[in-house]
């Protein structure tokens, strides 16, 4: 498109010539347009060979334009017996200026255009390793958040699992019965444990089946103190959201909110639509956050876990609302919901 451009510019300037041809500025641009693609084409053969410079233009450039002098010395060598040539084969003689002031003309004219040509090369290079690199990139931050996400999980799988065992410890001598139902939810909890350890992300019926398998445990060593509500919305239970995410907030009400307390805790959990975010909340009746609860393990890691897949776009909260405490998550819905 540039070499059609130039040779339709050399033609209009022409045109009011009487003694210019039309065939003349095709064959001027067109053996220029010939000789210098050749060397573009050998410029571009060789930009793998340059491109560990790129991060530094001046040593790019300088790579190039080292091969300027032979440039001009083949350009003329090529270009002018060519158009010597096609005016003898009709008859004519290629008039052009002394050789000196040729080489200084064409010399001026080539440092330009090769300096034109070669921005828009190093352009298209430069770009192009930038996707690299940024492909690469996002392939590091992406690997780091899964091991990040593992590690995570890895903390937590352990830590509920062993006050599980705990708890059916406590049974086993005095309840049996009790202690082999405990045992039977514990193993329906193993189970989709290790279902999360292949996939980051559960549907939110699979998450709270999770809570209910571990309530079921709770509630077998605290019998009469502890009475729990659910109330999710059934539009929302195909959400994926974070597996085992809502987990650590139900034991930190159990350990904090039910364990110390001397009357009954009514523990509620709930997930509904807020605008276009799902809000999950954790609650009790009948305790207050003190200042050494508000930033535990479990909370933090279910925080870090929130920010490796959502950003910014997701939040955990804990507060006293009411006569207790509630822990509130909202992630966001994106194209989860029609």
């Amino acid at each position: 498109m540039f070499w059609l451009l130039m040779i339709s510019v050399s033609i209009q300037n022409e045109l009011h010539n009487p003694h210019t041809s039309w065939w003349e500025p095709v064959l001027w641009e067109g053996s220029s347009a010939l000789i210098a693609t050749g060397w573009m084409l050998l410029a571009v053969r060789v930009r793998e060979r340059y491109a560990p410079y790129l991060h530094k233009p001046l040593l790019w450039f300088g790579r190039y334009l080292r091969w300027l002098p032979l440039v001009f010395i083949t350009w003329i060598a090529m270009v002018y017996p060519i158009r010597h040539g096609v005016y003898a084969a009709v008859g004519r003689i290629y008039e052009h200026p002394g050789w000196g002031f040729v080489f200084i003309y064409e010399s001026i004219k080539l440092t330009i255009f090769t300096g034109l040509w070669l921005g828009i090369l190093f352009g298209i290079d430069s770009y192009g390793q930038w996707q690299v690199q940024r492909h690469h990139l996002l392939q590091m931050q992406k690997a780091l958040a899964e091991a990040q996400l593992a590690q995570l999980q890895g903390q937590l799988r352990p830590h509920f699992l062993f006050n599980a065992l705990n708890t059916v410890s406590a049974l086993m001598h005095t309840d049996v019965a009790r202690a082999d139902r405990l045992v039977a939810a514990l193993g329906d909890l193993l189970r989709i444990s290790l279902r999360s350890t292949e996939n980051e992300m559960t549907p939110l019926a699979e998450e709270l089946r999770t809570l209910e398998l571990y309530a079921q445990i709770m509630q077998e060593r605290f019998r009469d103190r502890v009475t729990l509500r659910w109330q999710a919305d059934q539009a929302l239970l195909h959400v994926p959201v974070p597996a085992l995410l809502l987990q650590p907030l139900l034991e930190n009400v159990f350990k904090h909110g039910v364990e110390p307390a001397v009357t009954p805790v009514l523990i509620t959990i709930s997930a509904r639509r807020e605008a276009d975010a799902l809000e999950m909340v954790v609650g009790n009746s009948g305790s207050r956050l003190s200042s050494e609860h508000r930033d535990g393990v479990g909370l933090r890691n279910c925080r870090e876990r929130l920010s490796i897949i959502y950003g910014g776009a997701a939040s955990l909260r804990v507060c006293n609302e009411g006569d207790g405490v509630a822990a509130r998550v909202r992630i966001p819905l994106a194209d989860a919901l029609p």
